[in-house]
């Protein structure tokens, strides 16, 4: 057992890692929000949802992308870390709450039907709790 021990322990630990997760989802994020401008009333009623509500989505749309890069860098200086983490928390539970809306709007039979037809949303979700639940605290 100390053999593996000692070999986990030569791997390199690669501090960046987060930002693996974290560009790729700020620009689905950032691509899904410029997507829907301009602002079209009959896309938001094909999903059954008011104009205001729309155009709210489109909009946290754009800054949770724009707030998880950011608030990564804000990482980088000690003075402004507590707001790059909360800007990054806050960027995960908008990610959150908006993959919850699609979910719903979606009517999925259940929870299974989610994680076997609906990979994408699913990670969308993850990635969006992961920056929610650990903010900048991460490697």
């Amino acid at each position: 057992m100390n053999y593996v021990k000692f070999i986990s322990e030569k791997f390199p630990e690669f501090n960046g890692a987060n930002w693996l997760i974290r560009i790729p989802l700020a620009i689905v994020f950032i691509q899904q929000g410029f997507d829907k401008i301009p602002l079209d009333p009959s896309i938001a009623e094909l999903y059954g949802l008011p104009n205001v509500v729309w155009f709210l989505v489109i909009i946290c749309e754009i800054i949770a992308g724009f707030g998880l890069l950011f608030g990564g860098i804000m990482n980088f200086s000690g003075l402004i870390f507590s707001i790059g983490d909360l800007l990054t928390r806050f960027s995960g539970l908008i990610i959150v709450t908006i993959v919850s809306g699609v979910l719903v709007i979606s009517q999925p039979e259940s929870f299974l039907e989610i994680l076997l037809n609906d990979q994408f949303h699913l990670l969308l979700y993850c990635g969006g709790l992961f920056f929610l639940l650990r903010g900048n605290r991460v490697k």
